[in-house]
């Protein structure tokens, strides 16, 4: 039998080892509208994929030879997206997928050369401009239309895709999206053929990145067909706006209805749920005109007495299920998430949730992960969330851009704060979209706190820069306007595009923070981006040529400092909301401070790119976290350096530490708040202990033992029912290099 690749295996419904998914959350999406005439058909499976050209029309299919590609609609110059192409020689993919991730990877330019430098920070996959052949998709499927659809309107939603892309449907191209990151939605009704065969078709084309470090390519988020009565709720455009006072809360809800079709007479009825299914609101709107081809927005509102607020501890969730009904039938459904709280940024004393303090604990995520590289399945969304939440992490910040909807569904639910990011700061027509596209689609989310125009910009300190962000924060005030506006600034602070800020954002230059609030004292801070110390797991010796750096926490850019430092010094000043520490898990490309091949990963994060904790981790388990914490390392092997001093260090929130090697004390000491314990210790073989005291009693031990050579892998899943891998394996194209992606079945 086929063999599963490393990703079939992590999208299944388990994984093994120490990378184990995190069973479903017990509501990880809004709940589906089942009794909803609106239909929602997931279109994750089936797909067929290849390889394009970016250069040689000849090797993409056709695409782009003629001067007249656009020249008639429904002819787009290519077979691929004629319904006789015969595709069976593509490969079979589902969704998520990322073609880069299995690419061969290429050097770039010679040692030294900024072409090598860029390969490094690009993961040396090969992407961009030097690798026209591998840098363009072509994705093929057919569309469940019947004839039943007849009359409906119809649309393509995408999560994102990756990354500019041209959609093609039943041959002609019905629109295009540029950034990976922003979703977007395309109507296909007039195109559409119910009960014949209707076919898809999207050419992603990543020959220009967005990012300094690995984006993947292609279809990596989920992509569904709905099907809506002309008259029908726009997308997101159920939107809740709470207000909590001492007598209860007041829901705010505003519903836009788009009508393409025939002017009618409608009622809007709008039921909230709470979060024990209790219907705590039940609104029926008087008679509502619809014109035809037109817009509609209607607002509600209802009291509740004692609402249950979402918080860290108890993200309480409600719903709302928003009905059309004309005529006494409910014609379209939706139903949506919300949490009542209320947030305040304080210049004098940070954050605010629910009127009590909390200090922001937050990590800075790419999207990728270890053997899917950007397709990475919700349940492996839902697993990270929960590492980081484990480490005493409360807060999430997607780098830099906004994140995936399955983050959002589960930081929402296991109460994590979220900072959302545009990926493009600017006030260009094609920014503007996607910023209303990324607001629109989190506004009802209650995890998230911060609106954030941009990363470390070039622009942000100059005029040019205040006035594209006043813009773009007028535009996130239409849309919203319950949540601050902030920017990432590495430099400058109090220029530039800083007065026009609701929370000034600081990347590292921890020097500058003082004199800035002393200059800005009504300005809330934030730390947007810190940290970024530098870690091997397991690794505590540098060691260049390999392309590895010690684990303790020692090793930084330039521009960066210790987790020790940055998080002292934010956690001593009141004023400061928090940060996000330079990342949670470790990401292809950016492998600083090796910029050259063969490296291709970065080393800044608290886990490894599979998600094994470095011993940072430990040391934001034990000051993040509620928990009693102890973690002694290094590991105890040393053969050859005996009688040779190991540094060995302790993080550990208890009142004293006392170590022991192979039963001797090596003393007592005392433990100081967001401080590491170190001890010199000459190496002998056998056992080190740390031993753990609160108030005088024991509470805690820690164990590094000498050992010998591995003798078994031990393999465990977290669930007792796991889902079977489908096989991915297939002939492999004429326009894909041999083995770049296919390989022949083994046998069983």
């Amino acid at each position: 039998m086929p063999r599963p690749s490393r990703r079939d295996l992590l999208k299944t419904a388990g994984a093994a080892g120490g990378l184990a998914l995190a069973p479903p959350l017990r509501a990880a999406v809004a709940p589906a509208a089942t009794d909803s005439p609106r239909a929602i058909v997931s279109l994750d499976r089936g797909w067929r994929f290849a390889l394009g050209h970016a250069a040689d029309p000849a090797k993409d299919f056709g695409f782009g030879a003629g001067h007249d590609t656009y020249g008639k609609s429904g002819d787009v110059g290519t077979p691929v997206a004629e319904a006789k192409f015969d595709d069976s020689g593509w490969q079979a993919v589902d969704l998520p997928h990322d073609w880069a991730v299995d690419l061969p990877f290429e050097r770039f330019g010679a040692p030294g050369s900024e072409a090598d430098r860029s390969g490094a920070f690009q993961g040396f996959k090969p992407l961009g401009r030097m690798w026209p052949a591998t840098s363009v998709g072509w994705y093929r499927r057919a569309i469940p239309i019947t004839a039943e659809d007849a009359g409906k309107r119809l649309s393509l939603e995408f999560d994102g895709v990756s990354r500019n892309c041209l959609v093609i449907f039943n041959g002609f191209v019905v629109g295009s999206n540029e950034s990976a990151y922003a979703p977007f939605r395309i109507d296909i009704t007039d195109f559409a053929k119910p009960g014949e065969e209707n076919l898809l078709v999207l050419r992603c084309d990543v020959s220009l990145g967005e990012a300094w470090s690995y984006e993947g390519a292609g279809l990596y988020r989920h992509v569904r067909l709905v099907k809506t009565a002309p008259p029908h709720i726009r997308q997101w455009g159920a939107t809740v706006r709470c207000e909590v006072r001492t007598d209860g809360a007041t829901i705010r809800i505003e519903t836009e209805i788009d009508n393409d079709g025939p002017a009618a007479t409608a009622r809007l009825r709008s039921r909230v749920t709470g979060p024990d299914g209790r219907i705590v609101a039940d609104l029926l709107s008087q008679p509502l005109a619809l014109p035809d081809w037109g817009r509609t927005s209607f607002a509600q509102e209802a009291r509740l007495s004692d609402p249950a607020l979402w918080s860290l501890d108890t993200p309480q969730l409600y719903s709302l299920a928003s009905e059309i009904i004309i005529a006494d039938v409910a014609v379209d459904r939706t139903v949506s998430r919300f949490g009542i709280r209320t947030i305040r940024f304080d210049p004098d004393h940070g954050f605010f949730l629910n009127g009590l303090p909390v200090k922001i604990k937050g990590t800075c995520n790419h999207q990728d992960h270890a053997g899917v590289g950007f397709a990475v399945p919700d349940s492996l969304h839902v697993w990270r969330l929960e590492r980081l939440k484990a480490m005493g992490a409360n807060a999430y910040r997607s780098t830099h851009h906004s994140p995936s909807p399955a983050i959002l569904e589960a930081c929402d639910q296991l109460g994590i704060l979220v900072m959302d990011e545009t990926r493009q700061m600017s006030s260009n027509p094609e920014a503007l979209s996607q910023l209303d596209r990324i607001v629109r689609q989190g506004r009802n989310h209650p995890s998230i706190i911060l609106w954030s125009l941009g990363n470390e910009e070039i622009h942000r300190g100059t005029p040019t820069g205040a006035r594209i962000a006043a813009t773009m924060k007028r535009r996130v005030y239409e849309l919203d306007g319950t949540r601050p506006v902030t920017e990432a600034f590495n430099g400058k602070f109090g220029e530039g595009a800083s007065p026009v800020l609701d929370v000034m954002g600081c990347n590292y230059y921890l020097d500058a923070i003082d004199p800035y609030h002393v200059a800005h004292p009504t300005m809330p801070m934030i730390g947007t981006e810190t940290g970024s110390t530098v870690m091997t797991r397991g690794e505590y010796k540098r060691d260049d040529a390999a392309g590895i750096v010690p684990a303790y926490d020692t090793d930084f850019p330039k521009w960066a400092t210790t987790a020790e430092t940055w998080w002292s010094f934010y956690d001593a000043r009141p004023f400061l909301a928090g940060g996000f520490v330079w990342t949670g898990f470790d990401y292809r490309g950016e492998p600083t401070p090796f910029e050259r091949w063969p490296e291709n990963a970065s080393n800044f994060g608290q886990m490894d790119s599979c998600g094994f904790p470095k011993d940072n981790y430990h040391y934001y388990r034990a000051w993040w976290g509620a928990k009693p914490a102890l973690h002694l390392f290094p590991h105890w092997n040393w053969a050859g350096r005996e009688g040779q001093e190991i540094a060995v260090w302790v993080h550990s929130n208890c009142d004293t530490v006392e170590l022991f090697l192979n039963g001797h004390s090596l003393g007592h000491q005392s433990v100081t708040r967001n401080r590491h314990l170190e001890w010199q210790v000459p190496y002998a073989p056998g056992r080190i202990e740390a031993h753990g005291f609160a108030r005088g009693r024991h509470i805690l031990t820690e164990v590094r033992e000498t050992t010998g050579m591995p003798q078994r892998i031990g393999l465990t899943s977290d669930r007792r029912s796991l889902a079977p891998a489908r096989s991915r394996w297939c002939a492999p194209p004429s326009s894909m290099r041999s083995g770049v992606r296919c390989r022949p079945p083994a046998t069983a």
